[in-house]
């Protein structure tokens, strides 16, 4: 482990370590299963201050910042990647008020957000705005003192379990991704209600659903930030988010791993532990290689971002893109390594590789990362030039 962790840092990734072991895993294949959303899991975070681990002590936090997030949601991922979204996921939707909102609207709102007594999320995917959040058709138009909403949002984090989300919605069409705005929609708000709840391959134990805007009449002190600067605050969100993605990858990642070096050293074939053939020490050697790797990027992404550094979507994204593809390589390396038993349910290293995928996925694909990343490169090329 890196030892420019501070000492609360250490602290930090400890409790989240036994909270993970004791709390976590016990519970983490019955949700799996259930597709039932841990209430009393929330309750342990909310305990333990996970909340307001990245928020300032004056808003009732502890006045940390990425690298805490980033190794809560590792050690929790490590146990159940689902469960680790009620901290990771909240943190999504928090991050638009502390990107653009107001002294008064940090004041209303972070509190209540730090202390877990509610929970966040974050709209801006839509059916026909995926990766082409040019292409947003959620509108808000002014009516005297209020915003008026109508549109739709799906496959959102925390949806229907959240009382409050951050919400990107177009204000004039006309000018397309900067003519966006940001606001802060709060459940029991006129016109807003949840749909479809969706049933999903994996991270089976958070909540994700559509979220319905018809005339939904939203104060104008909820919207943060100036008009036509809500896709500058979401990819500012995204640029501070994707290391929490990355970091629930890389704890699946290690999960996966643990498991599978545990299985292989008991496992006997041939007279034999399956861990003394070289063909399995190789695969082990690739999988933890691959991870600490993963790991080394991810920090610097986290450090990077605290330190205040200037171009962070680079390395937000290379730290997605790198831990969610060996997420995804040593799930399924670890499932491999299980034989017929890592196909079956009675064994927990399946549920790893199904939580994996969605990691390439959300917050951007990969190969929007790919992209994001390839401008980054050349734009830095053109300034040395």
């Amino acid at each position: 482990m890196p030892d420019f962790l501070t000492e609360d840092q250490k602290v930090l990734r400890q409790m989240a370590r036994r909270m993970a072991r004791d709390k976590v895993r016990p519970i983490a294949a019955e949700c799996d299963r259930t597709g039932r959303f841990p209430w009393e899991i929330v309750e342990e975070f909310s305990k333990a201050g996970f909340y307001g681990s990245y928020i300032d002590e004056q808003y009732g936090g502890t006045g940390g910042g990425v690298m805490e997030l980033v190794l809560i949601t590792e050690e929790l991922s490590r146990a159940c990647g689902g469960i680790a979204l009620a901290v990771a996921a909240t943190a999504l939707g928090t991050f638009p008020i502390i990107i653009g909102g107001t002294d008064e609207q940090k004041e209303r709102w972070l509190p209540k957000l730090a202390s877990g007594e509610i929970l966040a999320g974050f709209g801006l995917t839509e059916p026909e705005a995926g990766s082409d959040a040019s292409n947003m058709q959620t509108t808000a138009r002014e009516e005297g003192d209020y915003y008026i909403l109508n549109g739709l949002k799906h496959f959102i984090t925390n949806g229907g379990v959240a009382k409050l989300y951050t919400i990107i919605a177009s204000t004039d069409q006309s000018k397309g991704i900067m003519g966006t705005s940001a606001f802060v929609v709060e459940e029991g708000t006129p016109g807003f209600s949840y749909g479809k709840k969706e049933d999903k391959l994996g991270i089976r134990a958070s909540q994700t659903c559509e979220l319905v805007f018809q005339d939904c009449k939203v104060p104008k002190a909820n919207s943060l930030g100036n008009p036509g600067r809500g896709f500058i605050t979401a990819m500012k969100t995204l640029d501070r988010s994707r290391p929490g993605v990355a970091a629930q990858a890389l704890g699946i990642a290690q999960g996966a791993f643990d498991l599978a070096i545990d299985y292989v050293m008991k496992r006997r074939q041939f007279g034999q532990a399956i861990a003394d053939f070289q063909g399995i020490q190789w695969m082990l050697a690739d999988m933890a290689t691959e991870i600490e790797s993963a790991r080394s990027l991810l920090y610097r992404a986290a450090r990077a971002i605290d330190a205040g550094e200037k171009n962070i979507s680079k390395l937000s994204a290379m730290s997605k893109l790198k831990c969610s593809d060996v997420a995804m390589k040593v799930s399924t390396d670890a499932v491999q390594l299980f034989g017929g038993y890592g196909y079956m349910h009675e064994y927990p290293i399946e549920k790893f590789m199904r939580d994996a995928k969605i990691t390439q996925i959300y917050e951007g694909t990969n190969q929007i990362q790919r992209i994001v990343i390839a401008k980054s490169l050349l734009k830095e090329a053109k300034q040395k030039g």
